[in-house]
């Protein structure tokens, strides 16, 4: 039972991680590069609409979707809400996350997945309604969990 315990949470940490460097490129500590088939940029209503195969790399991590609305305080300079939709994948080398919609809200640090969420680290994942990542407590919830480990073949 305890190597069990010990998969699911070696999982839940592999997942926050992924969740921490989203969002370290996100708060724009490293350079991040977005590109889409089409750009609409409103200043009045502050939202930047990325269209059609978005794609968003920063050094560590890639986002993909189909559309992503990013919502900024000019007068602040800060990103206040990140929007993907459409067929959701965030990952690195070694993990992902798959969802239909995520987003990232500045002001309460949190980034929420939505749209049958799927966090997967080799043959292990984990699945729920909705997984929640709150980056400042460094914390995960899962809504509705299924967690499925593969046994390591030793």
């Amino acid at each position: 039972m305890s190597k069990v315990f010990f998969t699911a949470n070696s999982i839940l940490i592999s997942l926050a991680l992924i969740c921490i460097f989203t969002a370290a490129a996100i708060a724009e500590e490293e350079s991040i590069v977005i590109t889409s088939q089409m750009l609409t940029a409103d200043n009045k209503k502050n939202v930047a609409v990325f269209e059609g195969t978005v794609v968003a790399k920063s050094d560590d991590i890639t986002i993909n979707s189909n559309k992503m609305e990013v919502f900024y305080d000019n007068s602040e300079g800060k990103i206040t809400i990140i929007h993907a939709s459409g067929n959701v994948k965030v990952f690195n080398e070694e993990r992902a996350i798959f969802s239909q919609e995520a987003t990232y809200f500045g002001q309460e640090e949190k980034i929420v997945f939505t749209g049958e969420p799927k966090a997967v680290e080799g043959e292990n994942i984990i699945t729920g309604t909705e997984i929640i990542y709150f980056l400042k407590d460094n914390r995960t919830i899962v809504k509705d969990s299924r967690v499925v480990l593969k046994k390591d073949k030793e």
